[in-house]
């Protein structure tokens, strides 16, 4: 079962996460809430990170927790 979010405006949005390489050759690991579900998605928010919505965009994203 995918995560999922509901803004302000009534859009639902499913948290993904994929692992990157950035320039130096490091992998870093992101997260990202997109309309449709896709092959990333995940089941839960990761520890230590809460969901916050941007006011202007509506947009979900998540926040360390601190």
């Amino acid at each position: 079962m995918s995560f999922s979010t509901t803004n302000s405006r009534g859009q639902t949005y499913y948290l993904h996460g994929k692992n990157i390489t950035l320039k130096n050759g490091h992998e870093q690991r992101i997260y990202y809430f997109a309309r449709q579900p896709q092959a990333e998605t995940l089941d839960a928010v990761p520890s230590g990170y809460t969901i916050a919505e941007n006011a202007r965009t509506g947009l979900p994203v998540l926040k360390k927790a601190g």
